[in-house]
């Protein structure tokens, strides 16, 4: 007998097989980042403090002691506008003042210098109407905080002291805390008569030793800048006839 003849087998045509594609160039594996090159040598810039970049750089401070005005000097010019207290100062001020000196003085002869800087402490203020709480409201407008004593406009040039006196007072009765117009003498002559008026005192009983001897408690109801100035100041009223 013959043996069964084997089954058929038909070639069953293969799927065309693409080549990969082409790997980027990097020598990363795909999805990750190449590594970053390496920069020694190099230093980082020195860090600021935020609050110095709301400031013209004009009025940054700088880092050398010496190289900061004193805010209660003179600089060249002996003529200018100081405050006898404290305050806030925001961009109406400024412009009355500004305004103010560039109409009364002589632009050929005379000129003026700003000695405080520009506003960067933001006051908030919440809407009319608005109901209480909800956090702290949005800022309003930016303020120059001013110490008692410190000097406001400087002017200098081709002039007296009489030829400046009388705008520079007018500007000091439009100003939200007291203030005057001094020389270089005058302002040497007032220090100078606070100074006696220290050391002439008759009064044994000073608001230093009171606050020393801690009398009736007066310690627990006082604040530190009252121990530090040594009562001078209420709030931010100067209270030139304290010893």
């Amino acid at each position: 007998p013959l043996a069964p003849a084997a089954p058929l087998q038909t070639a069953v045509p293969r799927a065309e097989t693409r080549p990969p594609p082409p790997r980027p160039p990097s020598s990363a594996p795909r999805g990750r980042l190449s590594p970053l090159p390496r920069a020694s040598g190099t230093q980082a810039p020195a860090r600021r403090s935020r609050a110095s970049h709301r400031l013209p750089r004009a009025f940054i401070a700088s880092e050398e002691e010496d190289e900061q005005p004193c805010p209660a000097c003179f600089n060249t010019w002996g003529r200018g506008q100081v405050a006898l207290g404290g305050g806030y100062l925001h961009w109406g001020h400024f412009e009355m003042m500004r305004l103010t000196i560039g109409r009364c003085m002589d632009p050929k002869t005379m000129f003026a210098v700003w000695r405080v800087p520009a506003p960067s402490k933001p006051v908030t203020r919440k809407s009319l109407g608005h109901r209480m709480g909800g956090g702290k409201g949005p800022i309003d407008h930016y303020v120059t905080a001013v110490k008692s004593g410190r000097l406001l406009v400087e002017v200098g040039g081709r002039c007296e002291f009489g030829e400046v006196k009388a705008f520079l007072t007018q500007v000091a009765r439009k100003l939200p805390f007291p203030a005057a117009a001094v020389s270089r003498d005058t302002l040497q002559r007032m220090r100078e008569e606070e100074e006696e008026k220290r050391l002439h005192n008759q009064n044994p009983w000073t608001f230093e030793r009171i606050v020393t001897a801690n009398m009736l408690g007066m310690r627990k109801y006082l604040s530190p800048y009252d121990l530090k100035f040594k009562g001078r100041y209420w709030g931010k009223f100067f209270l030139k006839h304290r010893v």
